[in-house]
């Protein structure tokens, strides 16, 4: 009895794609399959950047939310505080002495705290800045010794 693979000379290894026509096309394969795998690992790549550009993007406006709410809530607590001030000042005219020196004390302190508590509940911290920002170019010597001193004062105070 005949071999039936011996028979066919493109088949001779018996696994129905034989040596010879493996050789040929076995590099165009491996081209193609390395062509594949640069392709998917490109692919995951960008895939990767756009989720990190996601997240990036995510916690940017988790942060701009976050001082933005943080901003508000200064607001607030400023209007409050110069709200208290005024206050402050319209009870101490209120309750202090109405004459002589003491009584003109009492009213000239609670004028001075009614017209302070008024400018920080109108301007708030954004008006406030701006009017120190204001001040300092127009004052920059003063400002900088100003600061010399504050920052030479805490010094001490932690140095000690």
């Amino acid at each position: 009895m005949a071999n039936p693979m011996s028979s066919n000379p493109g088949t001779s290894s018996g696994t129905g794609s034989g040596a010879g026509a493996g050789a040929t096309q076995h590099p165009k394969e491996k081209e193609s399959g390395w062509d594949k795998a640069r392709e998917s690992a490109q692919n995951v790549g960008d895939k990767a950047r756009e989720a990190a550009g996601a997240v990036g993007d995510l916690a940017s406006n988790a942060a701009t939310a976050t001082v933005g709410a943080a901003g508000k809530t200064a607001e607030k607590l400023t209007h409050s505080a110069g709200s208290s001030v005024r206050q402050l000042g319209e009870t101490i005219k209120e309750k202090g002495p109405q004459k002589g020196m003491f009584g003109d004390a009492t009213r000239a302190v609670g004028d001075t705290l009614q017209e302070g508590g008024r400018y920080i509940e109108q301007e708030g911290l954004n008006g406030m800045m701006d009017d120190v920002t204001e001040l300092v170019r127009r004052n920059p010597l003063p400002a900088i010794l100003i600061g010399v001193g504050i920052g030479f004062l805490i010094g001490r105070t932690l140095g000690s």
